[in-house]
């Protein structure tokens, strides 16, 4: 399982290893035995708490994969911070947290204005509005003269003026910190329309007391490229979690040893150039095997330090390994340890 777990994350333990000797974040973090990670106060699919006090949801996971690069597989170091939009900010500037894990946009004034650094994109969200059915209401250009519930110190807030103000509209904001006091506000009728990312709105309206009385308007209004944050300064720690991130979101397009997958679309199958990991991975270079069983890589057949099943000719002993899918290694890996 630790050999599967080091594949899966094998570039975060090359950053380890191969980092400059200013890696003050780090050592803070295994020093303590455990990683701070700023999470949502609860926001369901991100990070929420189940009927057992556990964490859960993308951002979650997105921790427990960095404790497991740090702590060689040991996804359970993990301290989960919640923290409102107003919060969020300080916390790791302050080094109250290790990371942010929270659904937070990154925006270049936040790059390059607050010390921070993102280390990707892990969810692609944009801003929309609910409103209740009896307000017949099907289009947010409807809304001019609204009360709106919007959460504070954050880029709803700014897009939701500058939206009005595009459509020369009025609204009557009502903006509160907490994202859950925001939700109740709106069930309990103090404004007429609530707005935040469309995943937050669909996550909201599940909590509602009648959620089949609400409806979510067709309209994304920003484009809100959700991802993880950490404090300038400490390269080798931005390159730990970076690489966490990329082995977190890219292992669909990895094929490991042995493994080739069959494209449907395009009639053949991906096979992997060399038993080594991560080789020619960055540039784009995927030989594919044809249906007669040879591999061309750029219109040129492939040399011999390739694998056998892919070289020009040699149609694999197996015929079941062209049929099997990523997807099954990916599997395997979640069975045997259900935090990858």
């Amino acid at each position: 399982m630790k050999h599967l777990i080091k594949v899966l994350l094998g570039s975060a333990f090359v950053a380890l290893a191969a980092a400059p000797s200013s890696a003050a974040t780090l050592d803070d973090v295994k020093s303590r035995g455990v990683l701070r990670c700023g999470v949502n106060t609860g926001l369901p699919g991100f990070a929420s708490q189940n009927d057992q006090g556990e964490w859960q949801g993308l951002d979650i996971d997105y921790c427990k994969a960095v404790a497991a690069a740090v702590f060689e597989g040991d996804a359970s170091k993990v301290e989960y911070s919640p923290l409102s939009a107003v919060q969020r900010f300080p916390a790791l500037q302050n080094g109250e947290v290790d990371m942010l894990a929270r659904n937070t946009t990154w925006t270049m004034n936040r790059d390059t204005a607050l010390g921070l650094n993102f280390v990707g994109v892990n969810y692609y969200d944009g801003q929309g509005f609910m409103v209740r059915k009896d307000l017949n209401v099907t289009s947010a250009l409807q809304l001019s003269g609204a009360t709106v519930c919007v959460q504070a110190g954050t880029t709803t807030e700014l897009n939701l003026a500058d939206y009005f103000s595009a459509n020369n509209m009025d609204y009557n904001p009502v903006v509160i910190e907490s994202q859950a006091d925001v939700n109740a506000a709106y069930e309990q009728g103090r404004c007429d329309a609530l707005t935040t990312d469309a995943s937050g709105l669909y996550a909201s309206r599940l909590e509602l007391a009648n959620p089949d009385e609400h409806v979510i308007l067709p309209e994304i209004i920003s484009k809100e490229p959700l991802g993880p944050a950490v404090r300038q300064g400490d390269e080798q720690w931005f390159d730990i979690v970076k690489w966490v991130h990329f082995g977190c979101s890219m292992p669909r397009s990895w094929v490991l040893p042995g493994q080739c997958r069959r494209d449907a679309e395009f009639g053949q199958s991906r096979c992997p150039p060399s038993s080594r990991p991560g080789r020619n991975l960055w540039r784009g270079h995927r030989p594919h095997q044809r249906l007669d069983g040879s591999c061309h890589q750029g219109g040129r057949q492939l040399r011999r330090d390739f694998r056998p099943e892919c070289r020009a000719g040699h149609a694999s002993q197996d015929p079941a390994r062209h049929e099997r899918p990523l997807d099954e290694g990916r599997s395997a890996l979640r069975a045997a340890d259900p935090l990858i």
